[in-house]
């Protein structure tokens, strides 16, 4: 248990893949126009990731050293293409919104660095534990992201209307938002990080 929440606070805080280890930057960008977006990217790549990591590890002592890379891409490929069609089977508008970034988990470099980082080399519990803690991580980013942008730019949050009459900050709406609203996230995550730091010291 203590493993487990460990791991959690890792994947959110001190190993957050988009605030700390700046992993998968192109869905952050692309998707979180919408809070609802931003959820269901971060739990296709939660599920991704859970399912890759644990039978990378399963398998971890039978893949061959020398293609160990395209035999990851392949099992995590086999799962990019199950969430896929269980998206368009069950959540299709979702699916219609989300369009090519879902195919593109496949490349999500957070995906291959867990599944050489750690699961070729940890307990198949282990690398289920990194995984969680890495996707919850990864789903809280992007939603944050999301919100801000998405309230900003349309004065609404999770497709509901906060600000009647409100004037758009459109901005929010295209890459350069993206890319303002991550830089002060990530600015801001640095600022706390290091507080914690100096407090820890004191």
């Amino acid at each position: 248990m203590k493993s487990f929440i460990e791991d959690l606070r890792f994947g959110i805080f001190a190993g957050n893949p988009v605030f700390v280890m700046l992993l998968g930057m192109c869905p952050t960008l692309g998707v979180t126009t919408k809070a609802v977006n931003a959820i269901g990217m971060g739990l296709a790549t939660t599920f991704v990731l859970l399912g890759s990591n644990l039978v990378v590890s399963l398998l971890r002592k039978v893949i061959p050293g020398e293609i160990r890379i395209p035999a990851f891409i392949v099992i995590i490929a086999t799962f990019v293409t199950l969430v896929d069609l269980l998206m368009l089977s069950y959540l299709p508008d979702l699916h219609a919104v989300l369009g090519i970034f879902i195919p593109l988990i496949v490349v999500n470099c957070l995906i291959l660095q867990r599944a050489e980082a750690l699961a070729s080399k940890n307990s198949p519990g282990k690398a289920l534990t990194d995984a969680f803690g890495m996707g919850i991580g990864f789903t809280i980013a992007l939603t944050l992201l999301a919100c801000i942008r998405e309230f900003l730019g349309s004065g609404t949050l999770f497709n509901m209307v906060i600000i009647k009459n409100y004037i758009p900050f459109s901005i929010m709406k295209e890459s350069t938002g993206g890319f303002i609203t991550l830089g002060l996230l990530l600015a801001l995550f640095r600022y706390l990080s290091m507080r914690k730091q100096g407090g820890k010291k004191a």
